[in-house]
């Protein structure tokens, strides 16, 4: 039985148009996230098997595959959540979702601050790659981190609650190689309800998190 699943779309092809249309949802969800969990998967088995024979050769390769279709799993998981057709504007108190803005003022100065620097590190990502708001345990805050792939450049222990997916295959048969038009369009369907509540869920279990000293 294999150990990771490809998850139903909350929503279904059409629901975050203009920004994003259907074709490049269904090929997004069903071809390349699909591919993530085959290759997580498939490589867990190889180390199985690599395991039974004592044959470590590729255990490098096997390893950073694990890293990457599974990082690529988990990110595309959190952004499909991350996204509604009624979303958009910012997190405000009246929309039950006041500690999630009073943390990114906190965190970044300014609601208009945060959306400028996860902006610029989505659409300046070199190659593939994510923006990603995360909640750093160890200063209970928000942090923005820049993801290269799936997997690098990430902080250890932060919980990603905000993703914006800058691959290629993202938005390339919509907005071609306007990347940043591209980023600049997901704020208009952002689900803040869904990012206020992973980051009270990730504030609720940072204590069972490694934390530094």
């Amino acid at each position: 039985m294999a150990t990771y699943t490809l998850p139903e779309l909350p929503y279904d092809y059409a629901a975050l148009e203009p920004v994003i249309n259907p074709q490049i949802i269904e090929l997004h969800h069903d071809k390349h996230h699909a591919a993530y969990v085959k290759g997580a998967n498939d490589t867990l088995e190889q180390l199985a098997e690599a395991r039974d024979k004592e044959a470590w050769g590729a255990i490098n390769g096997l390893q950073k595959s694990l890293a990457f279709h599974l990082s690529g799993h988990i990110l595309h998981s959190i952004y499909w959540h991350n996204m509604t057709g009624d979303g958009g504007g910012e997190p405000l108190a009246a929309d039950g979702v006041g500690d999630l803005a009073e943390a990114i003022t906190e965190s970044f100065g300014s609601f208009a601050g945060f959306k400028s620097q996860l902006t610029k590190a989505a659409a300046t990502t070199q190659g593939s790659g994510w923006g990603v708001l995360a909640y750093e345990p160890v200063s209970d805050k928000l942090i923005v981190e820049q993801v290269y792939d799936h997997q690098g450049n990430v902080g250890q222990g932060s919980v990603p609650v905000l993703v914006f997916d800058a691959w290629e295959h993202a938005f390339y048969l919509q907005y071609k190689n306007q990347k940043v038009d591209f980023i600049e369009a997901m704020w208009a369907v952002v689900n803040w309800q869904d990012v206020a509540k992973r980051y009270a869920a990730a504030k609720e279990r940072a204590d069972v998190l490694l934390l530094a000293p």
